[in-house]
């Protein structure tokens, strides 16, 4: 610990680290020696603070199989929306770990706490961590194979955690788990990248109806884990197990250098809950959710209850291209479809050593411009279902109304840089904008005035304590590592949703309501005077310009902060995060009330009159004008004998 910290804060004493037997105490010396110059340091934890049960690494008898491509000769090449490879290799699982905002990400959270980049390299390069090649934590003993990221084998070799087991798996596992709770490696849950993989290369998977073993000697086991969520809890229920809950709901900071002392989730500060997000919803609590073909493919009943059902919708076609196997109605679609729009492009353009040349060429990912563009197709479509919009007017007002129709939140997953926003456009009788709330700007990526702006986010913060202990401001923060508190969730929740359940499950809306089952939310625009029509557009963007620009400029390790807000702001590639529009409406309104009366106290008189000559002029364009009663831009003469003529 001492050599450690001299290391981080150079003019620190012996005897001064010596006397800093905790983190806060550490960080606050370093912070008083080295002043205001460069950041703060990194909380000095080890590898034991990120220990997590499950399968850990050496363990594997038969190592993950090298080489996803030789999947390919089966499984490809036949149909693009059928076969298992070509949806695979064109979906983030299949490019996790090449992911520039992953490299960007990583960066910055080893910068944060020592090591911490080992726990993202478990569920983004999960061969590493179990070829024991996810330390060091900048990913630099990676080698060719660990890029293949969520592989093939790695899925399919996965094991229901659950001990003792539910009985319905291969008799396989029991052994497995059995070996595991000797050595008390049985994780507490099945999220937070604990997984449990099989340490002989059998193949698991849902169907029992396998007409042949292509793949003999090596078994395949009947596996009903594959169509359950408790698969995806793996990696889409994820906590920094740095910090302790307390009775109070707060958060603070675990003595260093031990695992985390429960080991739950539950008592982990939650970085994203899709996971339990689900399950504090109908497609959980009434097992399934009728969408009639919106979502699931070619599924027989529409009734979607589970990740799989969603995100691997049902094809018609062969899972396998060999003669032995006929076609079926029920193939999973390899493409885990999601929201990420630009990722793939990124990976085809990512150059960290600028020689001119793409990282990870096409021969590598198995990438080609039909396979993304296929997907890019499949993940915009997916986030035009994600809502519905419905515009109503209620008086003078526009109610615009945004309906969650996901099994999860919306937005849902990591939580820095992702939002949804609502841009309303009043339109007077020329089809001029009269009023824009919500406007962005594609050239910057950015929206013009936030604070005017209907934004759906989860954003996490530092609190008080936090702050003093890391040297970091109080209030919101993109460091997720040393975050705290949840500053701001107002994200829509799914059908089902129940406050009890989210107390429970941590993820209780934060800077809104919303009461038990509701799965939308209203928000009211007062509508101008002059305002005939109302446009509204309901957008997501990916990556906003404020999490890309944080990680460029808070990277003091390596350029993979500037890479990614290169390739970010590239108009070809990232698009500035792509906005994409989930949902579009218009409708005809109208001012009902009197507009001359300025002040609202229903009387047009002296006040309006002097509000008016406060205004005078012309209107700021895209911005209110209550004065401009003649609605031709400018506040001015006529308005006055509008005034007058309106008096009383």
């Amino acid at each position: 610990m001492q050599s450690h910290t001299l290391g981080r804060c150079q003019n620190q004493t012996p005897a001064v680290s010596m006397m800093a037997g905790v983190f806060g105490s550490t960080l606050l010396i370093c912070a008083a020696v080295a002043g205001a110059a460069g950041p703060p340091p990194g909380i000095p934890t080890t590898p034991d603070d990120y220990f997590q049960r499950g399968t850990q690494p050496g363990e594997l008898v038969e190592p993950i199989v090298a080489g996803a491509g030789n999947c390919f000769f089966c499984h490809s090449g036949y149909d693009i929306e059928v076969e298992p490879y070509r949806p695979w290799s064109a979906s983030m699982m299949g490019q996790s770990a090449r992911d520039p905002l992953f490299w960007a990400c990583l960066a910055v959270a080893n910068q944060d706490a020592d090591g911490a980049g080992t726990f993202c390299l478990r569920c983004h390069v999960p061969n590493a961590f179990l070829e024991g090649r996810a330390t060091p934590a900048d990913g630099s003993a990676l080698i060719d194979v660990d890029f293949e990221s969520v592989s093939c084998n790695f899925c399919h070799r996965a094991v229901n955690p659950a001990f003792p087991t539910p009985g319905d798996g291969p008799v396989e596992d029991d052994a497995i788990l059995a070996d595991l709770d000797l050595l008390d490696l049985i994780p507490a849950q099945g999220s937070n990248a604990r997984y449990v993989v099989d340490p002989l290369d059998a193949r698991r998977g849902p169907f029992d109806d396998i007409p042949s073993n292509p793949h003999n000697p090596v078994p395949i086991l009947v596996s009903p884990f594959h169509r359950q969520a408790e698969l995806c809890w793996t990696c889409h229920d994820v906590s920094n197990m740095l910090l302790l809950r307390q009775p109070d709901d707060s958060y603070v900071m675990e003595p260093l250098g031990t695992a985390h002392s429960t080991g739950s989730q539950d008592d982990m500060f939650p970085l994203h809950r899709t996971y339990s997000e689900w399950k504090n919803s109908y497609y959980f609590t009434l097992g399934g959710v009728q969408h009639n073909g919106r979502f699931g493919g070619n599924h027989a009943t529409g009734v979607m209850n589970v990740c799989q059902d969603c995100h691997m919708p049902d094809q018609a076609g062969k899972g396998c291209g060999l003669p032995a196997f006929a076609e079926r109605p029920d193939v999973p679609q390899h493409s885990f479809i999601g929201s990420n729009t630009w990722g793939l492009k990124a990976v085809r353009a990512v150059d960290v050593d600028g020689n001119g040349s793409p990282d990870f060429p096409d021969s590598q990912t198995g990438l080609s411009d039909e396979t993304v563009n296929a997907q890019i197709a499949r993940n915009t479509d997916m986030l035009e279902k994600a809502t519905d919009l419905t515009l109503t007017q209620i008086g003078d007002d526009l109610r615009v109304r945004v309906l969650n129709q996901t099994g999860h939140k919306v937005p849902t997953g990591f939580p820095d840089g992702r939002r949804i926003w609502v841009n309303v456009k009043f339109m007077d009788a020329q089809d001029q904008i009269t009023l824009e709330h919500g406007e962005f700007d594609f050239a910057t990526g950015s929206l013009i005035n936030p604070e005017d702006t209907k934004v759906y986010e989860i954003k996490l913060g530092i609190d008080a304590a936090q702050s003093l202990a890391t040297g970091l401001p109080e209030g919101e923060t993109f460091h997720f590592v040393l975050a705290n508190t949840i500053a701001k969730d107002n994200r829509i929740p799914p059908r089902g949703f129940s406050n009890t359940i989210a107390i429970q499950n941590q993820t209780v809306p934060v800077g809104a309501t919303f009461i038990d089952g509701q799965h939308w939310d209203d928000t009211l625009f007062a509508i101008p005077a002059c305002a005939t029509q109302a446009v509204v557009t309901v957008y997501y963007q990916l990556v906003s310009d404020e999490y890309i620009t944080f990680l460029r400029d808070a990277n003091v390790t390596d350029n993979r902060g500037q890479v990614a807000f290169d390739l970010w702001d590239d108009p070809l590639v990232g698009n500035h995060g792509g906005p994409v529009v989930m949902d579009m409406g218009a409708l005809a309104v109208s001012f009902a009330g009197n507009p001359a009366d300025l002040d609202g106290d229903g009387i047009v008189g002296i006040t309006d009159f002097l509000l008016l000559l406060a205004i005078w002029g012309p209107c700021p364009p895209g911005s209110p004008c209550p004065g401009d009663l003649d609605c031709d831009g400018t506040v001015g003469i006529t308005d006055f004998l509008a005034i007058l003529e309106a008096w009383g």
